[in-house]
């Protein structure tokens, strides 16, 4: 197999395994509370590059979440965590988002 089928193949088998990066689940996450894909790719980008992985875990685990109808509601659990920073970022990153789309 070639170095390029090689690369290829563990592409495709990473892409099988569901191991996604945390900006695409940030990313998705976003979405699914009825963001616009330019707005979420923007904001997920900013969240990773602004908090911890830990941080990133902590809004992960948080079921709720991931069931968010709206950015209100998002909003409103990320209040919940009690992290000052998280919320700093989550709520700047979506104004700043916004604004550039």
């Amino acid at each position: 197999m070639s170095r390029v089928g090689a690369v290829l193949s563990g592409l495709a088998i990473l892409a099988l395994s569901g191991c996604a990066t945390p900006e695409i689940r940030t990313r998705a996450a976003l979405e699914r509370t009825g963001l616009s894909r330019p707005v979420s790719a923007c904001m997920a980008s900013r969240m990773v590059d602004r908090l911890s992985l830990a941080q990133l875990q902590r809004l992960g685990r948080l079921g709720k979440l991931q069931q968010a109808g709206n950015f209100e509601e998002f909003l409103r659990l990320t209040i919940a965590l009690g992290d000052p920073e998280i919320l700093g970022v989550v709520s700047s990153s979506g104004l700043i988002c916004a604004v550039r789309n």
